[in-house]
């Protein structure tokens, strides 16, 4: 069995980091205040596969839900496959990202790596009201490969998979912040669970959120919780089943994708909505 599969029992589906630029004093909004950068893997960029990858208008991920909901401006760069190294560089490690950005269009176009893209923009948008960055699954399905799916290689593999990430977290928001001219905070939002009944993969989600927790309070953020935002809606309305209860993409052969649908996408929006401050969208 592929360790997607598995990953796709344990919910390992993104991970949802929230970076936000605020000014230091009060000012009244101008075009620039309304700018939402969002960053990210396939769960930012909206990743359906039952859509058509030449169009990227196709793919609406929770940036644009959330956008809309504050009424903020978002420039989506987010990349299907992208993981942590190659975030930040080119040569870095890679799930896919790079073959998609060179076969299929992203919502922005650029040719740098995206931490690159993501320290220009906020230099020449230094008002930037918001960026969210979601990262780190990706990390866990190259473990996955290296692994040839053996479930005791992957658990063995997971600390040092969790050292990197959390150094490779902490290299991303200190070029965001060294690129915004702004106090920022930093806030994570934990991955939700495609099971919540797995009693062995829901632990490996805890890890992973742990390290994600840790790094981002470290950098001086708050945490939102993907995680229970899904779990309550999961044990509502699937029995602790997310694909039951309408939270990720139906496919037409039955069972469902790893990525949010529309519901779900909505479900990770108002988590990072519960814990932003007022006068973002003042």
């Amino acid at each position: 069995m592929r360790l997607w599969r598995l990953l796709a029992s344990l919910g390992v589906c993104a991970l949802l980091v929230l970076v936000m630029v605020l000014p230091a004093a009060a000012q009244e909004r101008d075009q620039d205040d309304a700018v939402y950068l969002a960053l990210g893997d396939s769960v930012a960029f909206g990743f359906n596969p039952l859509l058509d990858p030449n169009n990227a208008a196709n793919f609406v991920g929770y940036p644009e839900a959330f956008g809309m909901q504050l009424d903020l401006r978002a420039t989506n760069a987010s990349c299907p496959g992208e993981a942590s190294g190659g975030f930040i560089s080119l040569t870095g490690t890679d799930n896919g990202c790079r073959p998609y950005h060179t076969a299929f269009p992203l919502h922005v176009s650029y040719k740098t790596s995206q931490l690159d893209f993501a320290v220009a923009f906020l230099r020449s948008h230094p008002r930037t009201r918001l960026i969210t960055l979601d990262i780190g699954a990706n990390d866990l399905l190259v473990l996955e490969n290296q692994c040839a799916n053996s479930i005791t290689c992957i658990q063995n593999g997971l600390p040092g998979l969790l050292l990197t990430l959390s150094a490779n977290l902490a290299t991303i928001y200190s070029r965001l912040q060294q690129a915004a001219p702004y106090h920022h905070q930093v806030v994570a939002l934990t991955y939700y669970a495609v099971n919540y009944n797995d009693p062995v993969g829901v632990p490996v989600i805890s890890k992973l959120n742990d390290t994600v927790v840790s790094t981002t309070l470290a950098a001086g953020g708050r945490v939102a919780d993907g995680f229970d935002a899904f779990k309550v809606i999961a044990e509502a309305k699937g029995g602790g089943d997310s694909c039951a209860a309408g939270l990720l993409i139906a496919l037409p052969t039955g069972g469902c994708d790893i990525h949010p649908s529309v519901t779900g996408r909505d479900a990770l929006a108002q988590a990072i909505a519960k814990i932003l401050p007022r006068d973002l969208t003042r």
